[in-house]
Parts: C-alpha cells; sequence; structure tokens
C-alpha cells in the first residue's frame, strides 16, 4: 500500500484538473505537492484563476474552453494518467468540453466546488446541470461536502438518514461511489459517509472540527485519494491511506522551524504516528513501531518525550481512546464490535482500559449525551477524552 516500500514501482502519472488559488494552498499548485509527496508524477491543467480577498471574498476568472481542453489534451499525449482529479470547473460549456476527453483516464474522481470555505455558491444552476448530467456519470469516486449535496439536490442533510437518502441520489445520477463529507449531525462532530454503490456504506465521525475545515485540507485529501488510486487501491483503500497521509503529514505532523524539535526528531515522530494511523488496530506495542522505524524503544521514547513531552505508550493509549470515544458517541457499533476493532483480546480488556483512563465505563460514556435531552434527564456532558499533540481523532 505504501509507494515507497518498494523501489522498483512503477511511479504513476496523475493528471489534476483544477483552479489555482492565490495562496498556494489549495487548487492546482497544492494538488501538484501533494501528488508528488505521495509520489507520484504531477500533470496539470488549469481552469482558473482564483484570487482570494478577505473582504469581498474569491474572484473567479475562467481561462477560454480551448486553452483548457488544450491543456488536458496535451497532458494526455505526454503521459497515461492512471488517475484523474477534475476540481473547480465552473463554465458549462468547459464541462460539457472536457468530458470526453477526462473519459480515457482509467480512474476518475469528481470534486465540484459549489460551495466555498465562506459559504459563497460557486456554480451557476446551468454549472451545476452540467456538472450531474455530464461529469458526475463519469466519477469512480464523487465527494461533496454536505452542503453542497444540498444544492445539487435541492434537499436538507440533517441526520444520518438523509445523508443516506442523498448518497443514494447520487449513486443513481452515474456515480460508482460517493464520499459526503462535512456534514455536522451531531454537535461537536463532523460526520462523513463513505458509499460504495454495490459495496454498501460506512460513517466516520470527527471531533477535529478546525482542523477539517482549514483552507486547503480537503483539497489534499481528494487529492491523496486521486494518487493512491493511481497505484491501484480500491476506492475504499484510498480513502483509508489517504487519511493516513493526511493524519501524518498535515493534521498531526510537527513543525520544524526555528525553535522546534531538530528535523530527525521530527520526521521520526510523524513516521510514528503515520504507522500508528495504519496498525493501531494490531499492535498496541511500543517495541512493534520502534523495530519499524528501525530504532530502539529507548530511542522512539525519548524523541516522543522531546516532541510531544509523552511517553510513546501514552501516545499509543490516547490515540485508542480517542478513537474508542468516537466510536462509542458516533456509531452504533456494540462496545463488543468496537473492542474488537480496537484490537483488544476481549471486551472486558477494553472496559477495564477504558474505565482506567477516562473514569466511567464504556457504556455510561455511550449513555451521556452531548446536549441535554429534550424531556429532562441527565444534562452533564460525557467525561473529554485526553487531547493535544499526537492525539489522533478521527475514526479513518
Amino acid at each position: 500500500m505504501n509507494p515507497h516500500s518498494d523501489t522498483n514501482i512503477i511511479l504513476p502519472d496523475v493528471l489534476s484538473i483544477n483552479a489555482s488559488d492565490s495562496t498556494g494552498e489549495a487548487g492546482i499548485v497544492a494538488d501538484i505537492g501533494t501528488i508528488s509527496a505521495l509520489r507520484g508524477r504531477p500533470l496539470a491543467a488549469m481552469t482558473s484563476i482564483i484570487s482570494q480577498d478577505e473582504a469581498s471574498g474569491p474572484h473567479v476568472s475562467n481561462l477560454p474552453m480551448q486553452l483548457v481542453a488544450e491543456q488536458i489534451r496535451s497532458a494526455l499525449q505526454k503521459a497515461r494518467p492512471l488517475a484523474v482529479k477534475v476540481g473547480f470547473v465552473c463554465d458549462p460549456q468547459t464541462i460539457e468540453c472536457i468530458c470526453p476527453i477526462v473519459k480515457s483516464v482509467p480512474r476518475r474522481v469528481m470534486v465540484p466546488s459549489v460551495i466555498d470555505s465562506t459559504g459563497k455558491r460557486l456554480l451557476s444552476d446551468l454549472a451545476m446541470d452540467m456538472w450531474r448530467t455530464h461529469l458526475l456519470p463519469l466519477a469512480d469516486l464523487l465527494i461533496l461536502k454536505a452542503c453542497e449535496a444540498e444544492a445539487m439536490l435541492g434537499c436538507r442533510i440533517l441526520t444520518d438518514d438523509d445523508m443516506l437518502r442523498a448518497a443514494r441520489h447520487l449513486c443513481q445520477l452515474g456515480a460508482r461511489a460517493v464520499m459526503l463529507r462535512g456534514a455536522e449531525i451531531r454537535e461537536g462532530y463532523l460526520t462523513t459517509l463513505l458509499m460504495h454503490a454495490e459495496e454498501g456504506h460506512e460513517f466516520f465521525s470527527s471531533r477535529n472540527m478546525d482542523t477539517w475545515r482549514r483552507h486547503g485540507m480537503a483539497g489534499a485529501l481528494s487529492t491523496a485519494i486521486t494518487t493512491r488510486m493511481a497505484f491501484g487501491d480500491s476506492t475504499q483503500e484510498a480513502v483509508s491511506n489517504a487519511h493516513a497521509y493526511i493524519h501524518s503529514h498535515m493534521v498531526y505532523s510537527v513543525s520544524t522551524a526555528k525553535g522546534k524539535p531538530a528535523m530527525r526528531s521530527a520526521d521520526i515522530y510523524n513516521a510514528f504516528l503515520s504507522l500508528l494511523t495504519r496498525h493501531y488496530a494490531t499492535a498496541h506495542d511500543v517495541a512493534f513501531y520502534a523495530e519499524r522505524l528501525c530504532i530502539s524503544t529507548r530511542y522512539l521514547q525519548d524523541v516522543t518525550d522531546k516532541v510531544a513531552e509523552k511517553k510513546p505508550k501514552q501516545i499509543i493509549s490516547d490515540y485508542l481512546l480517542q478513537e474508542a470515544c468516537t466510536m462509542l458517541q458516533g456509531t452504533r457499533l456494540t462496545i463488543q464490535q468496537i473492542s474488537q476493532h480496537l484490537g483488544f483480546t476481549s471486551q472486558a480488556q477494553f472496559s477495564r482500559f477504558f474505565s482506567r483512563e477516562m473514569g466511567v465505563s464504556p457504556q455510561e460514556y455511550r449513555k451521556a449525551p452531548l446536549n441535554p435531552p429534550l424531556g429532562g434527564g441527565r444534562t452533564d456532558p460525557p467525561p473529554t477524552p485526553p487531547q493535544g499533540r499526537g492525539v489522533v481523532t478521527d475514526v479513518k
């Protein structure tokens, strides 16, 4: 799964069709950086130039339709991309023009930017119609924010069932898989739904709302998914591996700027977190991670003490605890299923771990509402799991 693990691997070409962004934190420049970081070979076609203004919001200048099409044809003549991300395209004629060209790429991820991070609508009604009828049916994976799905389908998304209905509707329009993200179904959580037209669905929850709303984060995730699909991952594998990359390199990574830990320690720490996102369900032992980092357990402890002021065992425990809290409050899994998912040998072992760390049993934590019930009853919020650098809070 890791493109770095085989030195003889053929690095795939990955095409991004997207706008520029004046900040460089999103758009085509950021896409090229993400593809390169994941060891894909980036190809690019620019659709629009977007300038960000804090007072008036984004200003969009579309490139001529023929120029966009020529960029894509040129990229396809020079290389054979195995996956393409179609991002911001808001001109209806351009959408119609690029559709037959994009169709030739084997794996296609569609990310229509319907609404920007400030809530401003970016696509006209005609442009959304063109997306629905031309590009959406080509999607191996369609990625939309919940508010964008509301605008595209003319519905409200207020519950898990609303998300399921919206995703099914989008699959009926032709998308083979749909990711609806950023729904605030429950206070304090962002909910994401991944639905495959033929393989069912899965919900994810995140307490890290501010980070996932950061400018450029969603674009980095969709580009990482596209790149992993170019490496041959299934849709579900691509989503999981892309999340692991985002967690370790963007969400929970450690800066190496002046005054921060040295590059060597930061690199080891980030590699430790990356391993943890992939193996937490099967490996709770510090020695497992130290062995894969080719260092001693003592040296790993020195690194985490320096970077996060925590022992590696505590970081592993905090990760497991955050995952447990998220699943108890954000999923319908039984406690037995959660204990199995997190790699505990029995429900009793998991319950002892959880009670020791949180001061309440898993059953008591699950029963504690985040908001007071309408008819009265208990109003105390559930205990808050430990926060801090190095603690991951998302179910992948």
